[in-house]
Parts: structure tokens; C-alpha cells; sequence
């Protein structure tokens, strides 16, 4: 229970009529007493019309209800809350719903006012979207009811505790489930590339169509059904991909809306829906970070999730990348061969390093590592030069760009499979070059 302005303010006025009056009345000036006696009688007025607007005000009946939040949010992406509130009492009542949220949830629209008619439910929608990714308790929701003359205001704190998991943003995967997979990765601006040859796989037999090479025609199909029988293929669906994911420090900047880290979850998510819309298995391992996780390799959209899950809450760290410790803990978990892709990003201090561990890799599966480029860099090279500032930082721009790819040409020397793109390009750049793989018939 607490006094409203409008309380306040009354109460303000007349004490300074009263303190106006006994001032002047010290100064000597005359005073119509009845002028005193009607700023105390007000004064008194207004507090028994506060103490039982106080008294109404404890009478009535507490709304109660329920929250309705979604168990999984994803990044960045608003979605609606429902608050369903309801009071008992005989006459309508105006509220004021605050829904206490912790920070890494931001509210659209909080504070909003909703009438409650008596023995009836009221449905209060706003916006909310997550900030950061992870589990998120939501344990309060604060109702203001207002007094009938408004002198008062009561805060009823609701204990409605809802828990929801914040996941990287692959909502727009449930469109891929109604369209063919092809046809989704090209609309992310994934090229498909020509088939060399025919798959590695036979699916079906069917009608021979425009297009089709004579080469792929069954012949002894086609004399039962008289009519031209090709060979469809597809390809090889039997193979494995892991993902090392560096969480370490060198993950940690930030320069967008999203850190690096998330862009290089994103591209590891991204990866792993294609492959697995393309029937291979997928498996994950992380380090440089306080709890390292695994998965095996494993096939289907149950695996998708338990990526999900095993990424949604995981966070870059202030440990240094340790690949040597990565790739043995990797061999001895992943014994069959598979198609290894590290997720990192590129640093001239680790280069030798990275040349002997992708090579001892290599001797028992194909790797690939994909570094998350310098977007902030390629920005500072379209900005015009008009000052001796900006002249030094395109002169040094330039310099370390060349060093890098000087870098890229050294691990390329010593056969390293390289894949650096901008944060924000890099899962397509990893989709097409699995893609690409795939056609070739080499993982």
C-alpha cells in the first residue's frame, strides 16, 4: 500500500496553505481566521477521505492468474506473452500489470493497463525477446490496483515462475520441413553444384525424363514396362561430420549485434541441419572452455536437438585455444573416418601449431578449418580517406589484411584446407563447400 501523486500533491497544497498562512500571521499581517479554519478542516477532510479510501482499497480482491511464456525463445526474435489475470470481487477493477523480467529478457509494452470485470478473465499480450542465449527464470509479476478515489495505490506481487531456454535463431527452420531441402539452402543463397558423374548411392527406378543421361537408363526395366526406365541416384548418406568449436578467447569479440561466438554457432548449427537433411551424421565436440562437450555422431532430426540443447547456453571463455588437446581427445573418440571441420579463428601465433595438428588429423579423417574473418576491416577499407586518421587506419587495414592472407597462403603450402569468411557468411560458406564435397564424392 502506498499514496498515490494525486494524494501527495493535495496533501503538499495544503500544507503549504497552512505554513502560508501561520507565516503571515507571524509577520503581524491579519488573518481571517476563518481561512485558518478551513485549511484545517480540509486538511482534515482529505484524511479521513484517505483513511477510508485506505480501508476500500484493503477490501477488495486480489487478482490472481497465470502467465502463458513460450519454454523456448529463440535470439534476438520477439514473440508474445500472454498474461491472464482474474479478480473475484463484486465491481469492476483498472489495473496496472508490470511482468518483472530479468535482464537478458526485454520487454515491449510493459506497464499496461487492463481492466478486470468481476468473475471474468482478462488477457493482457506483449512483446518480449531474449538478449542473450541460455536458461531464463521469470518468478514475479507485479498488479497495481488503484483505490476508488485514487488516494491509494496496492502492489500485488503474483509468484507465477516460468521457465524458458533461449536457442540460437533457427526459427526459420521449420519452413525447410515444406519444402525440399534444395530449393531452402538456395534460398540462403547456397549453390548447388553440378553432379560429377552419377551418386553413390542407387534410390529408385523411374520414368526416364528430359535430361536424363542415356547412360542411366535400365535397360532390361525398360523392356518389362516398354517404355524408357532410368536409374535415379542419390548421394552417399553413410557418412559423418564433427564439429570442433573453439570457445576459446580469441571468440569472444564483438563488433554487431551478435559476437563472434554466436555467428560461429550459428554457421555449426546451420552445417549440421544440411547434413542431416542430407542423411549423414552429425557430432560435435567443444573446447577451450571450463566444460567441454561432446556428441557423437548421429543421424536425424532427434540429433538437431540434442545440438540445440548442448549449444543453447554455451558461451565463449577468457582460456586460450588449446587445438593440440582438442585433436588428441579427438582421435580417440572418433575412430571411424569422418569429415572434421574446427570452427576458430585465425591468429599467426598458432600457425605452426595448426599445420602439425591438421596433419596428424588428416592421417585418419579429411579436415577442414573455417575461420571467422574481420568484418569491421573490410568496412574500414570502403570508407572514404580524407584525413591523416583515416589514412593510417586504411594504410594499417591493408597491412594486416595482407598479412592474413600471406597466412592463408602458408597453411595452403603445407596443405591445410582453409575456409575464411565474415562472421556473417560463414554457415552458408561451410553449407557449400559440404555440398560441394559431397557432389565430388570426396568426404
Amino acid at each position: 500500500m502506498r499514496p498515490t501523486r494525486r494524494l501527495l500533491a493535495w496533501l503538499a497544497v495544503l500544507a503549504l496553505a497552512l505554513l502560508a498562512l501561520g507565516s503571515t500571521r507571524a509577520l503581524g499581517v491579519a488573518v481571517a481566521p476563518s481561512l485558518v479554519a478551513g485549511a484545517w478542516s480540509s486538511l482534515l477532510a482529505l484524511l479521513a477521505l484517505a483513511l477510508l479510501d485506505w480501508l476500500s482499497l484493503k477490501r477488495i480482491a486480489l487478482p490472481y492468474g497465470q502467465r502463458q511464456l513460450p519454454g523456448q525463445l529463440a535470439l534476438g526474435r520477439w514473440v508474445e506473452v500472454t498474461l491472464s489475470l482474474r479478480q473475484d470481487g463484486p465491481q469492476a477493477l483498472p489495473v496496472q500489470v508490470f511482468d518483472l523480467l530479468p535482464d537478458s529478457l526485454q520487454a515491449h509494452e510493459t506497464g499496461q493497463h487492463l481492466r478486470l470485470d468481476p468473475g471474468q478473465t482478462s488477457q493482457l499480450v506483449y512483446r518480449l525477446r531474449a538478449l542473450r542465449r541460455g536458461h531464463f527464470q521469470v518468478q514475479r509479476c507485479q498488479v497495481h490496483c488503484p483505490s476508488p478515489l485514487r488516494l491509494w495505490q496496492r502492489c500485488v506481487d503474483l509468484a507465477w515462475v516460468d521457465d524458458t531456454h533461449v536457442y540460437p535463431d533457427f526459427a526459420r527452420l521449420p519452413g525447410a520441413e515444406r519444402m525440399g531441402v534444395d530449393d531452402w539452402l538456395q534460398g540462403l543463397g547456397i549453390r548447388q553444384p553440378p553432379r560429377r558423374g552419377q551418386g553413390l548411392e542407387f534410390q529408385q527406378l523411374r520414368e526416364f525424363r528430359e535430361g536424363d543421361s542415356l547412360r542411366h537408363i535400365d535397360w532390361k526395366a525398360t523392356a518389362r514396362q516398354h517404355k524408357p526406365i532410368a536409374r535415379a541416384y542419390q548421394d552417399d548418406s553413410d557418412q559423418q561430420l564433427v564439429l570442433l568449436l573453439d570457445c576459446g578467447r580469441n571468440q569472444s569479440s564483438q563488433d554487431g549485434p551478435l559476437a563472434d561466438f554466436d555467428y560461429a554457432l550459428n554457421a555449426c548449427l546451420l552445417l549440421s541441419y544440411a547434413a542431416l537433411r542430407m542423411g549423414d551424421a552429425v557430432g560435435l565436440s567443444t573446447f577451450a572452455t571450463a566444460t567441454p562437450r561432446h556428441l557423437a555422431p548421429a543421424k536425424g532430426h532427434a540429433q538437431m536437438k540434442a545440438l540445440l540443447h548442448a549449444l543453447h547456453d554455451l558461451n565463449s571463455s577468457t582460456l586460450a585455444a588449446d587445438l593440440n588437446a582438442a585433436a588428441i581427445t579427438l582421435l580417440k573418440r572418433q575412430r571411424r573416418r569422418a569429415w572434421v571441420v574446427v570452427v576458430t579463428r585465425l591468429d599467426e601465433a598458432q600457425a605452426d601449431r595448426l599445420v602439425a595438428i591438421t596433419q596428424r588429423l588428416g592421417r585418419h579423417h579429411r579436415v577442414l578449418v573455417a575461420s571467422l574473418g574481420e568484418t569491421p576491416l573490410e568496412q574500414t577499407l570502403a570508407e572514404p580517406v580524407d584525413s591523416p586518421a583515416s589514412a593510417l587506419s586504411y594504410c594499417a587495414t591493408v597491412e594486416y589484411l595482407g598479412q592474413r592472407a600471406a597466412l592463408r597462403e602458408r597453411l595452403a603450402h603445407h596443405g591445410v584446407a582453409m575456409l575464411d569468411a565474415a562472421p556473417g557468411n560463414l554457415g552458408v560458406a561451410l553449407v557449400n563447400r559440404y555440398l560441394s564435397l559431397k557432389k565430388a564424392g570426396s568426404l
